[in-house]
């Protein structure tokens, strides 16, 4: 029975259309990854939050997908009519718990009492980053709730320097570290003036496909089919995802549409990631 579930299941996946967002998603700047021969020098650094992200529009609070954010009344009371850039963060080691609290439509007062907005840039300001983050400490002082913080950056002096701050990240239980070129302008696409360095590669791609499992597999999932974003105006490139799943996972598999984070180390010459394992879905960008 399982099994003809599943397949059916299958049929239909394969069949559906991709969600359809609610709304355009915001304009966000959004990350490279980070290579040695970087001019450290240019950039501040900052740590990377596991959370999710969260962009303040002047007047609601916006996911990376468009969506808007129901908070209690209290949690956005007072916020300037200005636009604020940052990371609905429950702690380190807590991104299930953040998402969790920014997916319920009625909101959980309680969860949202552990939750804070670590604010990172000003999209709607002027000026380079490193002229920006005065006004951006500025607006978080006016605030003056101990939910909404500025990320605290700093320089590095060499790669090696770098490498040891992230270690010391990842050890007590950071995710990684987040590199601003202070004299960039907040702009909307993915570029250098923003890099993100892990101890490990990740991305996101979007599941067009459920491909049926065989052998010990069988009437379960066997692998997803993603579709990388797009570049450039060419359509993303297509691969199989078949490791890092659970049992449960195989047998109730991400939905058509979804956005899920894959591990893999670099990628082929066709430009497919080498080594891709599954890590989590992105329920985030789909609130």
């Amino acid at each position: 029975m399982r099994r003809r579930s599943f397949l059916s299941l299958i049929g239909f996946a394969v069949a559906a259309s991709p969600l359809l967002a609610a709304a355009a998603p915001p304009p966000l700047m959004l990350a490279n990854v980070y290579r040695p021969g970087i001019l450290l020098a240019d950039y501040w650094v900052s740590e990377k939050l596991d959370g999710v992200r969260g962009y303040w529009d002047g007047e609601k609070l916006l996911t990376r997908g468009g969506e808007r954010i129901a908070t209690p009344d209290w949690f956005t009371a007072g916020w300037p009519k200005v636009a604020l850039d940052g990371e609905l963060w429950a702690g380190r080691g807590q991104f299930a718990k953040a998402v969790s609290t920014v997916r319920q439509q009625t909101p959980n007062d309680e969860a949202w009492r552990a939750m804070r907005f670590m604010v990172f840039d000003l999209p709607a300001e002027g000026g380079s980053f490193t002229e920006r983050l005065p006004i951006l400490n500025g607006w978080v002082s006016r605030i003056d709730q101990p939910w909404v913080q500025a990320v605290a950056q700093s320089k590095v002096a060499s790669h090696q320097a770098l490498l040891s701050l992230l270690a010391k990240t990842v050890k007590h239980g950071g995710e990684g570290l987040m590199l601003h070129r202070g004299a960039s302008l907040y702009k909307a696409q993915r570029n250098d003036d923003l890099l993100k360095l892990k101890t490990h590669e990740d991305s996101e791609a979007r599941v067009v496909a459920h491909i049926p499992g065989k052998g010990k597999y069988v009437g379960k999932l066997g692998a997803l089919l993603l579709e990388m974003p797009a570049v450039n105006g060419q359509p993303g490139l297509r691969f199989k995802l078949g490791s890092g799943f659970t049992d449960a996972q195989r047998e109730n598999p991400p939905h058509l549409g979804a956005q899920v984070t894959y591990r893999f180390r670099g990628l082929n010459n066709s430009g497919i990631p080498r080594f891709a394992s599954f890590m989590r879905v992105r329920e985030d960008f789909a609130l």
